[in-house]
């Protein structure tokens, strides 16, 4: 029987809170359990296992981290797109490092296809670079260079591996700028008979 005020919702938010606190791997059902004032057992009526959990919680940071881009790219296009989907991106990254953490696993593409959070991020995504006037296979090419290029310029930032004395948002700005570029003077793939 589920233990009275315990939901998988209560379980995710302080999952992604433990997350934020205390790193991204230290997210276990024993520490879940101790923030409740549970036995481990209690919260197995709401998730299967760990790695159910933890499914769950990336998810629920993709939502969130989608729904924070959303709100930043409405009403913009191109260069100004860019700049507010890579400005919302790397704002939640590195004020939600656990949950953003959470957001870099591989989740189960059975369960990426029925996630709104994870098709509302394909959508605004592939919308943005449309705007390019890219089309696949380029669009997958170029999701590919932006979320490698935001992910890595985030794990360095937040672990401090900028040594330089440059200002870290100048070279942000710069990046950004180059990616715009980049996606700009795309390298088109040859159609066939080309």
């Amino acid at each position: 029987m589920p233990r009275a005020g315990l939901t998988v919702d209560r379980i995710v938010s302080a999952a992604a809170e433990l997350a934020d606190e205390a790193g991204f791997p230290n997210v276990t059902l024993s520490a879940l359990a101790r923030r409740f004032g549970v036995k481990d057992a209690s919260l197995y009526s709401h998730v299967r296992n760990l790695n159910d959990l933890r499914t769950r919680l990336a998810l629920h940071a993709g939502g969130e981290l989608i729904d924070r881009i959303a709100d930043a790219v409405a009403g913009r296009a191109g260069r100004d797109a860019l700049a507010a989907f890579a400005g919302a991106y790397r704002a939640y990254a590195l004020e939600h490092p656990g949950r953003y953490a959470a957001t870099q696993i591989r989740v189960d593409q059975r369960l990426v296809a029925d996630s709104p959070a994870l098709r509302r991020t394909a959508e605004i995504t592939y919308g943005m670079l449309r705007a390019y006037g890219l089309a696949e296979p380029d669009l997958t090419d170029a999701v590919r260079l932006l979320r490698s290029t935001f992910h890595g310029y985030c794990a360095l930032e937040s672990t401090g591996g900028f040594g330089s004395p440059r200002d870290v948002q100048a070279s942000w700005d710069k990046a950004v700028e180059a990616l715009h570029i980049a996606l700009t003077h795309w390298p088109r793939e040859a159609g066939p008979g080309h």
